[in-house]
């Protein structure tokens, strides 16, 4: 006979440094509200997040009956990538008036490049640069070329 597949009896989202985490608010909290170990989940998530050093990224953790869990890592945010690129600290308060930062066509297809599987454009890089530009001119970022 074919396993069955299990269903989750949870699904969450919790965000964290990636390869640095720690059970310490909000993944502690979160973990444990789930019946999930929180020590275990971190463990796991530092290991497949090691290579980000710290670059804030996404889990969506699916908690089955048997209190187990898998999670799925997500590409980091759009602004956390176009604040690396532009080597900036943080965005515009005021993006129509004050511009913070530049950044070239080619950093801005390489975010597109990252972020492919996590943004709904269907594999299509114009769709892909679109959505990215609109996050970096709502940050006060141009974009060159």
């Amino acid at each position: 006979m074919a396993k069955k597949k299990k269903t989750p009896k949870a699904t969450f989202k919790v965000q964290g440094p990636g390869g640095q985490a720690t059970p310490a608010p909000p993944i502690g909290p979160a973990c444990g509200q789930y019946g999930v170990n929180p020590g275990q989940f971190v463990q796991q998530f530092n290991e497949r997040t090691r290579h980000l050093n710290g670059m804030p990224v996404t889990a969506v953790v699916n908690v089955y009956q048997d209190n187990t869990f898998d999670f799925v890592v997500k590409s980091p945010p759009a602004a956390v990538l176009l604040k690396d690129a532009a080597q900036i600290a943080k965005g515009s308060g005021t993006p129509n008036k004050e511009k913070v930062g530049k950044v070239t066509q080619a950093q801005l297809e390489a975010i597109c490049k990252t972020k492919m599987n996590d943004l709904n454009c269907h594999g299509d890089m114009e769709a892909a640069k679109r959505i990215v530009a609109g996050t970096a001119r709502n940050m006060g970022i141009e974009i060159e070329g």
